[in-house]
């Protein structure tokens, strides 16, 4: 042996030589039986096929779903409309022409409101003047603080019809809305 080939024997001692310092080679990978790499298959498999039932519902909502709320009606309805900070809960209300609404209204303030609802021949003369109270009459109810009142309107004609609160200030404040009739068909 020549000095180079006795160093390259020294400086790789023989696997599980422990005594000279040396170091194993790794272990070679058990031999695959095949269960592990089906049971990951079996698990990508599945994973697919959840993405896949997961967007096929997200498809079929968007294909088949309406893209907002639907038009109350036509016939008798009851829309609530809660009354919070001096604002109503709704700004805007869509119903189908031939529609008579219950306006159903909740007033959590401490003050009263009023719902008026009508062309603007009605909303300026409550604009105009101050109705401590409204007799029963078609569109038109004064709510006491913590009170529950009701009225009804019933739209007949395609277009827009405002909702509103008179009290003095509220109006400007934010408080109306408007019903939207749409044609029916």
């Amino acid at each position: 042996m020549t000095a180079l080939d006795h160093s390259l024997v020294a400086s790789s001692p023989a696997a599980g030589d422990e005594a000279s310092g040396g170091i194993e080679p790794p272990l070679a990978d058990p031999p695959r039986t095949g269960v592990g790499r089906r049971w990951r298959r079996v698990v990508a498999m599945a994973a697919a096929v959840a993405l896949v039932v997961e967007a096929g519902g997200y498809a079929y909502a968007w294909a088949f779903e309406p893209e907002g709320p639907r038009p109350f009606g036509p016939g008798d309805v009851t829309v609530e409309l809660d009354i919070e900070s001096s604002l109503f809960s709704a700004k805007e209300i869509e119903v189908y022409e031939g529609t008579r609404v219950r306006f159903l209204v909740d007033n959590h303030d401490p003050i009263s409101h009023e719902l008026i609802v009508g062309p603007p021949s009605v909303h300026a003369a409550h604009a105009s003047g101050t109705h401590p109270k409204h007799p029963s009459i078609p569109g038109e109810v004064t709510v006491p603080p913590n009170t529950r009142g009701v009225t009804t309107f019933r739209f007949d004609e395609p277009g827009e019809v405002e909702f509103a609160c008179h009290a003095p200030g509220h109006y400007h404040y934010g408080m109306h809305g408007t019903v939207v009739v749409v044609p029916r068909g």
